[in-house]
């Protein structure tokens, strides 16, 4: 039992990793409090938070009216400028599935359409109301 006893590992040994290595040096696991790029990064959220949130329009007549046209079609080409790089794409495989789902469309259209008209044809207040109307003429 003595040799058992002698061959078991310390009790720190059995605790985990992190507790030996805590004891070895308790300032080695812990994270740093500061970072300059956190600080700096706090920094540019607290100027962007701070800055106006609106800006007013200049004055009629102040800016030249040539310049802003211009920025904005440089924008709007600048915005533009992937969709004329790579081309859109395709709903339909070929010119055949295109026509076909245009006739399943309309087959299904004129279907609605021919079921409401019955519907309505078939309607027996609209024939009581048409009974009634022309015994009234009578």
């Amino acid at each position: 039992a003595q040799a058992i006893l002698a061959q078991a590992p310390p009790p720190s040994a059995l605790q985990g990793p992190s507790t030996a290595l805590s004891t070895a040096s308790p300032q080695g696991n812990m994270a740093r409090s500061s970072s300059p790029v956190a600080f700096l990064l706090l920094a540019l959220v607290a100027v962007a938070a701070l800055a106006p949130a609106f800006v007013a329009p200049p004055a009629r007549g102040t800016s030249a009216p040539d310049t802003v046209e211009l920025r904005f079609a440089a924008a709007a080409a600048a915005g533009l400028a992937p969709l004329a790089l790579e081309q859109p794409a395709s709903a339909y495989d070929s010119v055949v599935a295109m026509l076909q789902s245009w006739l399943v469309g309309g087959t299904v259209l004129t279907v609605i359409f021919a079921a409401a008209i019955i519907a309505a044809a078939a309607n027996p207040l609209t024939k009581r109301r048409q009974e009634v109307q022309n015994m009234m003429k009578k």
